[in-house]
């Protein structure tokens, strides 16, 4: 699969989580748009933008060998910084409240898969710490800056897997539609 691939029976997936219209939410499909833009991705992994699913996550994540999830996160810390997340990490305390149909069921949808027995061997979270989760279509400058770093750091993760993620030097810069003329994340 090539770099700008959606294919759903990639042993790897790349899934973008967020609300583009919601300033950093946006996080995950930006760090997707970039993956697509500057890296050379090889056969068996796909790149999807997810936007908010909801519980909807099923079809995305099931029958996935290895599942690499880009998210902001409620987590203490300076907007931009990352966090990594294993499987078990995720799992480790039961389901919250779920306060809008528009948060991933990540918890859920693992939880649903593993006893379904087809959920994925492996799950990392990249998850970036938002500054600001309010109407608006641009990142905060912090969290622009973490896209390409939250970028490169699922690029060693598919490398890691023997998955080819080799950043293109000639690569114009990602330009999403919700971005419109500016093409920027800041």
């Amino acid at each position: 699969m090539g770099r700008n691939g959606g294919d759903e029976e990639a042993e790897v997936r790349v899934l973008g989580l967020g609300n583009v219209l919601m300033g950093d939410d946006a996080a995950g499909p930006w760090v997707v748009e970039h993956l697509r833009a500057e890296y050379e991705i090889g056969p068996g992994a796909s790149l999807t933008d997810v936007g908010t699913p909801g519980l909807d996550l099923v079809p995305h994540i099931g029958g996935a060998r290895v599942v690499i999830l880009v998210d902001t996160v409620k987590s203490s810390g300076e907007a931009g910084e990352l966090r990594f997340y294993r499987r078990d990490e995720i799992l480790k305390h039961p389901p919250g409240p779920r306060t809008s149909p528009h948060d991933p069921g990540v918890k859920e949808t693992l939880l649903y898969l593993e006893m379904a027995g087809s959920g994925p061997e492996e799950v990392l979270l990249v998850g970036i710490v938002p500054g600001r989760v309010e109407k608006g279509l641009f990142l905060t400058p912090a969290v622009a800056a973490a896209i390409p770093v939250a970028a490169e750091a699922v690029a060693v993760e598919l490398r890691r897997l023997g998955i080819r993620a080799e950043r293109q030097g000639d690569a114009a810069p990602a330009r999403p539609w919700w971005a419109g003329d500016e093409g920027s994340p800041a």
